[in-house]
């Protein structure tokens, strides 16, 4: 019972977080948080593929109609079980949301470049590009002269409105299932992944291809704890090597976040990198200490230390 326990908060927690964003979404999550054979099927699967965004994905992708009821999705999950489970164990989350530049430039800005980007848990590298995007931070200002899309955040507190783009000569990506951007399926994948109701996020993704697509980043299959170091030497000739990632380390298991931090904690202790992070409160509690997040609120940090609350897509940016 306790499994089903751990399961229930998991769903109930994504129903809050995507509330407001996705009500379909959000039905569902409460849904199979109060549907003992789905839950029962769900305590089949490794902890790491019970993720909501995962298991809805993979509905998705056979058929599951959204945005739609409940039974739509519990129909697809019990009647093509294998066919779910089978894209549920081959696919990652791997969301990429392009979005979430808008609240990691204000962030970028404060660090002295020219800057070599590194991220982990890349996807297919679309947020390495922060330089080719411009920016609006209502009601505080904006960021133009890229040429490229326009990304927007909703800006609360003394936040610091960035003057210019962050001057980036280095970029790559760790993942451990790198995407192409010139793979179809990968990128329907991608598209899969974006929530039914959210169109805007639709468009802005098939944009942030467009750009990737133009110079396609170097991405590193592996494990970032092991990957991770070495990719950091080749960084470091080419400017500050930044580490970043958003909504990535929550995929790691206790103890793999646990090494992360120590990792990441050590590496800036040796000046060989800053680090900004942009995950759910939960996930670095290190990082987080006692810091009051409402719900669909994201820890932006810079070094380990909070800067911002940031929604978890991109959409808002409450400066600290």
């Amino acid at each position: 019972m306790l499994l089903h326990d751990d399961v229930i908060a998991e769903y109930l927690d994504f129903a809050d977080y995507a509330a407001g964003d996705s009500p379909c979404f959000e039905e569902w999550a409460r849904g199979v948080a109060d549907d003992p054979e789905v839950l029962a099927w769900l305590g089949t699967l490794p902890t790491i593929k019970r993720q909501p965004n995962l298991v809805f994905a993979a509905a998705r992708w056979h058929g599951a109609p959204a945005p739609g009821p409940y039974a739509g999705l519990r129909r697809v999950l019990l009647e093509q079980e294998p066919d779910v489970r089978a894209t549920v164990m081959a696919r990652a989350t791997q969301t990429n949301e392009v979005g979430r530049l808008a609240t990691l430039v204000p962030v970028l800005t404060l660090v002295e470049g020219p800057l070599a980007l590194v991220e982990v848990g890349a996807s297919a590298g679309l947020c390495l590009f922060p330089e080719r995007y411009d920016y609006e931070w209502p009601p505080l200002g904006g960021l133009r002269g890229s040429g490229g899309p326009v990304l927007t955040a909703r800006a609360g507190g003394a936040l610091p409105v960035p003057v210019r783009h962050p001057a980036v000569t280095w970029r790559a990506g760790i993942d451990l299932n790198p995407l192409d951007v010139a793979d179809p399926d990968a990128t329907a994948w991608l598209e899969n992944l974006v929530w039914p109701e959210q169109d805007e996020r639709r468009r802005r993704l098939r944009a942030a291809i467009d750009v990737a697509r133009a110079d396609p980043p170097l991405l590193v299959r592996g494990d970032l704890l092991d990957r991770l170091p070495d990719l950091l030497e080749q960084a470091a000739p080419h400017g500050t090597p930044v580490v970043l990632h958003s909504a990535v380390i929550a995929y790691l298991d206790e103890p793999g976040r646990r090494r992360f931090h120590v990792l990441m904690a050590d590496l800036v202790a040796a000046g060989r990198c800053r680090w900004i992070s942009n995950e759910g409160p939960r996930v670095l509690p290190d990082v987080t200490g006692g810091l009051a997040v409402p719900p669909g609120r994201f820890v932006t940090a810079l070094d380990g230390v909070p800067v911002a609350l940031s929604h978890g897509h991109g959409h808002a940016l409450d400066w600290l």
